[in-house]
């Protein structure tokens, strides 16, 4: 159970705030979890919004990356209701059941192809570490351009935020969703 009600109904808002609720709308084709418990504070939640917009609709990089970086940061957050949502997408998005099982059980990169060890590698490094290594941010750099490379430090670290609301806040994993090993329950 979170530790915030859901809000679902715009007109709970003030008149002032619901421009939040607007844009989870027009942005996601409605209000629900997680953004509906974040609500609890339409201006934090319209600013986390938005740069979720950036990061998983507008970004240059390929989708399968950016699943891929955003299924590390749920494993390495130990957050389930991310990991049930984008373990989900991974797969529909073309990430390999061998990176998949990299990621959840935190394995060595081994058998996996550059693009895939770059990836994990790099938003490991960013989240375990706090910082890439230069071999790293330049092989990310020539594969993807620095725009790239920005792109994929902020959807890391967007969804590494985005953890951290869903942690404090309790949001579970919908029932019969895709759990990770050794994960905490809120």
């Amino acid at each position: 159970m979170p530790r915030l009600p859901e809000v679902t109904d715009r007109d709970s808002l003030p008149e002032d705030k619901r421009f939040a609720f607007d844009y989870l709308a027009e942005t996601r084709g409605g209000v629900r979890l997680p953004f509906s418990v974040i609500l609890n504070h339409p201006e934090v939640c319209y600013r986390v919004a938005h740069v979720g917009s950036f990061a998983r609709f507008e970004s240059s990089l390929p989708r399968e990356v950016i699943e891929t970086a955003t299924c590390v940061a749920a494993r390495e957050f130990e957050c389930n209701f991310e990991w049930a949502a984008h373990a989900r997408m991974a797969s529909e998005n073309g990430v390999s059941e061998a990176v998949m099982d990299v990621i959840s059980n935190q394995k060595g990169l081994d058998g996996l192809s550059g693009q895939e060890k770059l990836v994990v590698s790099f938003a490991r490094q960013l989240l375990r570490d706090h910082r890439v290594d230069d071999p790293t941010w330049n092989a990310a750099v020539s594969h993807w351009g620095a725009n790239g490379a920005l792109e994929l430090t902020m959807t890391v670290g967007y969804y590494a935020m985005l953890a951290c609301l869903l942690n404090v806040t309790q949001i579970p994993a919908p029932a019969g969703a895709i759990t990770m090993p050794n994960a905490k329950v809120p």
